[in-house]
């Protein structure tokens, strides 16, 4: 599943604008993107760009600060209980989003990196961009991984997802079934 208003209410990028005093720009960069103007990884290198200073303390207060969804932890715990495994492929930061599946159990992550220098965010990210095309790679590479039969179980669901994303079973993240499992 998608973590920004879906696994959690909040929106992390806008946490962070908000501490940095750039949450206006951060949104009319984000309602271009909305809008075709710039593709995700465009929009997020702009949104990113607008980060640069704030200290890597940020992270620890975002990650305080948001809260699950109604039901996400309770959801993620009966998948287990069936036996199966749950990814979040986010746009968001690995910074965050990490813990943050740790504390809720969560089997598999992909997020977006921002670099840090000197104790400060830089305004740059760091390695893959976590667009629609990498969230349809990680939940086919976790499905794989998970020894799931082809044609098993894989959707996405979030606010990112569109009718056709990965074969039609959503980008927007991910549940994982096993083959043989819920």
């Amino acid at each position: 599943m998608d973590v920004d208003s879906t696994l959690i209410e909040q929106e992390v990028i806008e946490l962070i604008a908000q501490r940095a005093g750039t949450r206006e720009l951060v949104a009319e960069v984000t309602a271009r993107a909305m809008r075709g103007e710039l593709d995700f990884a465009a929009s997020l290198r702009e949104r990113v760009a607008t980060l640069a200073g704030v200290s890597q303390e940020v992270f620890a207060e975002v990650l305080a600060e948001v809260r699950p969804t109604e039901g996400a932890a309770d959801l993620i715990e009966a998948l287990h209980a069936r036996g199966c495994r749950v990814g979040v492929v986010s746009g968001g930061f690995e910074e965050v989003v990490v813990p943050l599946a740790e504390r809720l159990g969560i089997d598999h992550v992909a997020a977006n990196r921002l670099e840090v220098a000197g104790g400060c965010l830089t305004g740059r990210v760091l390695g893959r961009i976590v667009d629609r095309q990498e969230k349809v790679h990680c939940l086919r590479t976790w499905a794989l991984a998970g020894r799931c039969a082809h044609g098993a179980h894989h959707r996405g669901r979030g606010r990112g997802q569109r009718p056709g994303d990965a074969g039609g079973r959503g980008a927007g993240g991910g549940v994982l079934r096993q083959a043989g499992g819920c």
